[in-house]
């Protein structure tokens, strides 16, 4: 079986497969879109919900299948529509067959600069099913492309925070060998993209590619080469392929320049402003949140004008709220800290421990709300309001910590409020601002 490559039936089977391969491209672009069209809002509002609760590794990952969605959105529909138009062209050499340059009775000045730049039709067919076959097959390698730059990254991360920073390692572990991996990561990587833009310089000078050699050898592990190499270097060996390529580098580079692009109407009023008590941000309000689907930024409340003698305020967790709470009450800060990605198994044998443990873990949850409770006020104008927060989700599914205040006493008219926090500093407690400012209207009902 490992020699079928070169049986004279194997070959001429691929032959006759590579003739007839635009319908197996029509049909897999077909579903392909559709199923990338479908999951591209969801992948997007998970890219958000994960940017927003700081979920760094959710983030990573949906932010690597968002750019191959549209990767792969974009190419399958420049393929379609070529694919469509060599149909439409083979349909007309049919009906019409070449181009009679003759027949169109041109001056000699004309006639002679079309056959030189237009040339036969034939030749055009032909260079539309390039374009198809090219832009099909790149489609999938740019995703490949995506996931070494990921991968690479990835590697950077984990050596500088596994490594490096391990306070578990012996220092000529952590500082030595950890400095030494994050620069030839770094250096890697560098001379793998120039090897990459230059199309194989480094292995084409003798005595650089024996440098280059180990650096290439890791970094095909890491970048997952070694899947897709071959069809990288076909593409090398042919001009047409190659140019193709960097064709569509610098078409990716202006689309993304596009989809920055915005019109601003004033030098002074912009959509976003870090002046909270004058700008009113709809990821402050939880009935605008739901009609705009965006996620609550910092904290948030019900709606701008507030009819209600209650005001309900919903606070998002974030990595950053429990390190204060660490710092404020060091004793809830655990041994080991399971934040991040891991596993809900529990391969205890003892029920009994089992039962001990969430009992403590129950009591320590206590004590962590009470300690937020501590930490966090309010103040509505010069108002001063302690909070009693309980753990809760908001209509979004952000976790956060939830509380309603009694505002029956406020006059009507706009008000202003402000979270307040407590900090150790020098074993003394100060109460700082947050920069947290939500305004709203109070009109009694």
């Amino acid at each position: 079986m490992s020699q079928d490559h070169n049986n004279p039936a194997f070959k001429k089977l691929l032959v006759k497969l590579q003739e007839e391969s635009w319908q197996l491209e029509l049909i897999i672009s077909g579903f392909a879109i559709f199923g990338l069209v479908s999951a591209y809002e969801p992948i997007s509002e998970s890219l958000r919900e994960a940017s927003h609760d700081q979920k760094i590794y959710l983030f990573v990952l949906t932010a690597v299948a968002k750019i191959s969605c549209a990767i792969l959105i974009f190419n399958l529909l420049l393929h379609v529509l070529l694919r469509g138009l060599w149909i439409g062209t083979l349909g007309l050499r049919y009906v019409s067959g070449d181009i009679d340059y003759d027949q169109l009775n041109y001056s000699e000045k004309f006639t002679k600069y079309l056959r030189k730049k237009v040339g036969s039709f034939d030749k055009y067919i032909a260079t539309l099913e390039n374009y198809c076959s090219i832009i099909f097959a790149i489609s999938f390698l740019l995703i490949f492309y995506v996931l070494a730059f990921t991968f690479t990254i990835i590697m950077i991360a984990f050596t500088g925070n596994y490594i490096i920073d391990n306070d578990w390692l012996p220092g000529w572990i952590s500082k030595g060998l950890g400095i030494f991996l994050m620069l030839f990561i770094v250096f890697g990587m560098l001379f793998t993209f120039f090897d990459f833009i230059t199309q194989g310089f480094l292995k084409k000078k003798k005595w650089l590619s024996k440098i280059y050699f180990p650096i290439y050898w890791v970094y095909s592990y890491i970048t997952l080469s070694f899947l897709y190499r071959p069809l990288v270097y076909n593409f090398l060996d042919n001009k047409f392929g190659k140019r193709l390529s960097f064709v569509l580098i610098p078409v990716y580079l202006g689309i993304f320049l596009m989809t920055t692009l915005e019109y601003r109407n004033s030098n002074y009023l912009q959509k976003t402003s870090t002046i909270a008590s004058i700008h009113l941000d709809e990821r402050h309000y939880e009935d605008l949140l739901v009609e705009n689907d965006e996620f609550v930024r910092h904290a948030s409340i019900q709606s701008k004008v507030i009819k209600d003698s209650y005001l309900k305020v919903f606070i998002v967790y974030t990595d950053r709220i429990e390190n204060r709470i660490f710092r404020y009450e060091p004793s809830l800060k655990p041994e080991k800290d399971i934040r991040g990605l891991g596993t809900g198994m529990n391969f205890s044998s003892s029920g009994g421990n089992i039962q001990i443990n969430r009992r403590e873990q129950d009591s320590l949850t206590i004590r962590y709300l009470e300690v937020f409770n501590e930490m966090y006020a309010f103040k509505i104008d010069t108002t001063r309001f302690d909070s009693n927060f309980f753990i809760s989700k908001n209509a979004k599914g952000q976790l956060g910590f939830e509380t309603y205040l009694n505002i029956k006493a406020l006059n009507e008219g706009q008000h202003n409020l402000k979270f307040t926090r407590n900090q150790k500093k020098n074993d003394s407690i100060v109460n700082v601002n947050t920069g947290i400012s939500i305004p709203f209207w109070y009109f009694k009902q």
